[in-house]
């Protein structure tokens, strides 16, 4: 099951699977579990995990498709999704690439599913430590949700689907809006309600 690479790496259980959590990465969450509860990858798809962070996602994927890539800007992260799909037994069908949003894939990569759990959380200041990347969102929690909109088009297939989580503190709305802007059927399939907030599972399809 390999050994955990940190003296203060944490382990989560889900589905019977066990995941490390290094040090400066960010821990699964609701949100995590909204989404992974809802994760339905169909056989041979090519799945995107965009902010992988511990790589529960990226590894619960790979047992269905047929590739799977992991991408965080966060290099604490990726090697600690490295791990988690090499004790998984999954490491064989998951690439990573420490970057950020899209900026690191060619253009002519195409998925038929995108996953992300976006940094949803509105903050006055840039992130100064990795950690702070998976939910600074900038000051209206948007900054990083507009930029992954306007790219995401080019990198997903016809019929394909994208699985983003988002706050209400960030304007669901205007994902919505943003998303069927651009050619999707987008609505919201599933949410947890927490105590300042209501975390939402966004399913857009591209026609």
């Amino acid at each position: 099951m390999g050994v955990c690479l940190s003296e203060h790496c944490k382990v989560v259980v889900y589905s019977g699977l066990r995941f490390y959590v290094f040090d400066g990465v960010y821990e699964p969450a609701e949100d995590t579990f909204l989404l992974a509860s809802n994760l339905c990858v169909r056989g041979g798809d090519r799945v995107l995990d965009m902010g992988t962070g511990c790589g529960i996602l990226a590894v619960l994927s790979a047992f269905k498709a047929s590739w799977v890539l992991a991408v965080d800007i966060n290099p604490y992260a990726v090697k600690c999704a490295r791990e988690n799909a090499r004790c998984n037994g999954v490491l064989d069908k998951i690439d990573f690439i420490c970057g950020s949003l899209f900026t690191p894939l060619r253009r002519a990569l195409r998925f038929n599913l995108i996953l992300f759990n976006a940094p949803y959380l509105p903050s006055e200041k840039e992130p100064e430590e990795w950690l702070e990347y998976a939910w600074a969102g900038g000051e209206s929690g948007r900054q990083v949700i507009n930029k992954f909109i306007d790219l995401l088009p080019e990198y997903l297939e016809r019929g394909g689907r994208l699985l983003m989580v988002q706050s209400t503190l960030s304007n669901l709305e205007e994902t919505l809006s943003l998303l069927r802007d651009r050619g999707f059927a987008a609505e919201i399939i599933d949410e947890a309600k927490l105590f300042f907030e209501t975390i939402a599972l966004i399913e857009a399809k591209k026609v």
